[in-house]
């Protein structure tokens, strides 16, 4: 049982696993954050390569079987953390994902528990089965959204009144992406690591190789840039095999496949970002928040993305990235062309605006702040 003064809080958050994700992360910067108000945090998940992080915050750690979707499991859960919230005296209780949420809004119901949901995205919509799964995520006393265009999504299919519902954006740790902390030997070192050429324009697109994040229309644009520059497709491990066959055969019908590198994974984006030239996200479907976009503004990195989801919300239209219509590669490779004949006096004008507004706006301590404030507001009293 966890020792406790009268007025500090015990926040349990429950994710199906930690894995690396942006809702992982979230969870492990809030426990930071609790930890350094004096708070507790505890999180109960799958586990996942994450869990070490998460122990470093000082949090406590539950395994649990929360990511199922099997209703008996989930009926065990609910046992489960009712035994947890009555343990550990826990004051609020934070779901981020469908599948715990059902045992945990249980558990909130049959303890007396205030529950905060969190939409990371609009979920999907096929059937009336579907609407009614989602919707446990609409049931929190307080419902928070990454961005006012999920805030809107939740407004119009489950109905959340204003007064539940809260719009607190993704946080990115500005101290560690910032250009000013990335030191010359960590850009040299993954530059060597790499092998990249020297002199020519790098185009970053970091992100996950799915059908939705883009790399078709990102090869189509490509081949309609006419100017040196190689394209570093940054995260791709992990990708089904056909997929990533089916990708690198149209880098190689392009005839691009001496422009284009596949790289699994990265360890230190913020050498990666400092990299680039431009960084770009080419979604085909709507972005939740869009956290590369963001961290390459507080980079001071020149964006294009897809001008889909919150991207509008994120980046500043001519003023800290480019906006272009979800699929149409001609539109992204002329901004992409915008982007690189940049010249250095504008580059540095171009940088000190985008952080400034990824500073101003999307701070981490704004989004912990934000969120702690919610937990607060929630036991305030009767």
């Amino acid at each position: 049982m966890i020792e406790r003064q009268d007025d500090s809080l015990v926040v349990l958050q429950v994710i199906p696993r930690l894995k690396i994700g942006g809702a992982e992360r979230a969870v492990i910067d809030i426990s930071r954050a609790l930890n350094d108000a004096g708070m507790q945090s505890l999180v109960t998940s799958q586990g996942g390569e994450l869990v070490p992080d998460l122990l470093h915050t000082k949090a406590i750690h539950m395994a649990m079987p929360v990511a199922s979707k099997n209703p008996l499991t989930i009926a065990l859960n609910t046992l489960r953390l009712v035994h947890l919230i009555r343990v550990h005296q826990v004051n609020v209780i934070h779901v981020r994902s469908r599948a715990p949420a059902w045992s945990a809004l249980a558990a909130a119901r049959r303890t007396g528990t205030p529950i905060v949901t969190t939409f990371h995205a609009p979920y999907t919509i096929n059937s009336r089965a579907k609407r009614l799964y989602n919707s446990v995520m609409a049931r929190g006393d307080r419902v928070i959204a990454v961005s006012e265009y999920v805030a809107r999504h939740v407004r119009k299919e489950y109905g959340v009144p204003e007064n539940r519902l809260r719009c607190i954006f993704r946080g990115i740790d500005m101290a560690r992406f910032d250009p000013a902390a990335v030191s010359i030997d960590r850009i040299t070192t993954l530059a060597d690591y790499w092998n990249l050429p020297d002199g020519v324009p790098i185009i970053m697109f970091p992100g996950r190789l799915t059908r939705l994040k883009g790399h078709r229309v990102m090869i189509d644009a490509l081949k309609q840039l006419r100017r040196d520059a190689l394209c570093l497709m940054v995260g791709v491990a992990g990708a089904r095999p056909a997929l990533r066959r089916e990708i690198e055969n149209l880098i190689l019908e392009a005839g691009l496949e001496r422009r284009v590198t596949l790289i699994d994974s990265c360890h230190d984006m913020p050498a990666a970002y400092r990299l680039a030239d431009v960084v770009v996200q080419p979604s085909l479907v709507p972005e939740g928040f869009g956290r590369v976009a963001v961290e390459a503004q507080a980079m001071g990195v020149p964006v294009v993305a897809s001008d889909t989801g919150a991207t509008s919300e994120t980046v500043r239209q001519g003023v800290t990235g480019w906006l272009t219509p979800s699929g149409d590669a001609g539109a992204l490779a002329g901004a992409l062309t915008t982007a690189l004949d940049l010249d250095a006096e504008a580059r540095i004008r171009h940088a000190a605006i985008a952080r400034a507004h990824a500073v101003s706006h999307f701070a981490l301590g704004n989004m912990c702040n934000a969120t702690i404030e919610v937990y607060r507001e929630l036991t305030a009293g009767p």
